[in-house]
């Protein structure tokens, strides 16, 4: 073996690895991404109980021939007991359609991340209730 192949080698095994400024960067990227999770996951949270809420609606009117007031009473309980927080009862539509009833949860939920940037995420959630 040669004294410049050897040379390379040793040189290549000094040269792996992350340096600490490079070991910074990646953390603070993660970081950031990991900290975006953290906000948007009550968010995403509290729309589960809104579209638990809704469905459960949907299951005890569905084909039983419900009136608008019973939806909208339903509903008003079920936010109570499930603690949905960033609407209310009276934000949900119910409108009456040809099939039956549909109620319809549409709102936007704005999140702070770092500073003055914030997150704003716009939920639609629909259900048609059958008479």
């Amino acid at each position: 073996m040669s004294l410049k192949y050897l040379e390379k080698r040793r040189s290549k095994r000094q040269q792996a690895g992350m340096t600490t400024l490079g070991l910074v960067i990646l953390v603070s990227f993660l970081g950031i991404f990991a900290f975006a999770g953290i906000r948007l996951t009550p968010v995403y949270l509290n729309y589960m109980k809104v579209v638990g809420v809704i469905d459960g609606v949907d299951e005890e009117f569905d084909g039983t021939g419900a009136t608008a007031t019973a939806i909208r009473k339903s509903i008003s309980r079920r936010f109570d007991i499930e603690s949905v927080g960033v609407i209310t009862a009276r934000d949900i539509k119910v409108t009456k359609t040809s099939e039956g009833y549909e109620v319809a949860a549409v709102y936007s939920h704005k999140a702070p991340f770092i500073a003055n940037v914030s997150f704003v995420v716009d939920f639609d959630k629909r259900s048609t209730v059958r008479r």
